[in-house]
This record gives structure tokens, C-alpha cells and sequence, in this order.
């Protein structure tokens, strides 16, 4: 049986081996432990920042999720962002990544979040289906990157 649960210091080289399983997979890139680390442990000791969550079954984590925030002026509330969605190979298609959107949806609702966010690499069509699939629509924006480092 799958259960969510916020990630923990403990939880850190999963967390690193997913962000770079991620990379690797969908981008053909290689993350730095050296600067991922940091940032992901930025995030666990500093809500602010985000939350990550992970799946756990049979004490195995199996995925991972995490959200970040944007105030909408427009919405007078919070909008979340979904980012750094990892499902391990042999959990896939097993109901890993909507037990973790279930969870970040009834925290999001606990929180009075007005929207849920995400964006996935143009050719992932898999997740693409999966995000559908999971009620997301896509919306009419275009996303616009500016690296500044």
C-alpha cells in the first residue's frame, strides 16, 4: 500500500537521485549533486521555499513530488506549483503519482490554494497523458525561461 508523506532530512539521497533521475530522463542533462543537494535541502529545512513529499510502500520510497508557491493578484490567493515529479521505474503505472497529487490536493485544499500548477518537458508525451488524465488541462500560457546563472 502506497502512503504520502512530507520529506525529511533522512529522505535527502532519494530525493537527489530522483531530481537527477529526472534530469537525466526527460532532458538528457546531468544535475550536480553540488549544487542539488543544497537546494533540495533548502527546501526540507525551510517551508517557505516548497514541500516535498514522497511515496513510500513497503518502506521503499517509490516517488516524489514538490510544490512551490506563486501569489496570484488575480486570484487573491496561492497558486502551487508541481515540480520535481519522480516515479521509480519499477513503481510506475502502480498509482505512485496520484496518491502524491492526492495528497498535495487535499494539503492544497487545507490551505485554500485557488489553483494547482505544473509543466512538463514539450516531448514527454507520457506524462503529458498522465497529467491529463489527472484532470490538469493545459492552459493558454506559453512558458518563457531567462537563465541568470
Amino acid at each position: 500500500m502506497i502512503h504520502c508523506r512530507r520529506a525529511t532530512d533522512d529522505d535527502l539521497p532519494f530525493l537527489i537521485e530522483g531530481n537527477q533521475s529526472i534530469a537525466t530522463e526527460t532532458e538528457g542533462v546531468h544535475l550536480s549533486e553540488s549544487i542539488l543537494r543544497p537546494g533540495i535541502q533548502a527546501i526540507i529545512e525551510d517551508i517557505s521555499k516548497g514541500i516535498y513529499w514522497v511515496a513510500v510502500n513497503d518502506q521503499k520510497i517509490v516517488g516524489q513530488i514538490l510544490v512551490t508557491y506563486e501569489w496570484s493578484d488575480w486570484r487573491n490567493g496561492q497558486i502551487w506549483w508541481i515540480q520535481s515529479v519522480y516515479v521509480w521505474k519499477e513503481a510506475r503505472r502502480q498509482g505512485v503519482f496520484k496518491a502524491l497529487l492526492n495528497q498535495v490536493t487535499q494539503e492544497a485544499l487545507d490551505h485554500s490554494v485557488v489553483e494547482l500548477r505544473l509543466y512538463a518537458d514539450t516531448t514527454n508525451r507520457k506524462a503529458h497523458q498522465t497529467y491529463l488524465n489527472q484532470g490538469f488541462k493545459t492552459g493558454h500560457y506559453q512558458v518563457f525561461e531567462k537563465p541568470l546563472r
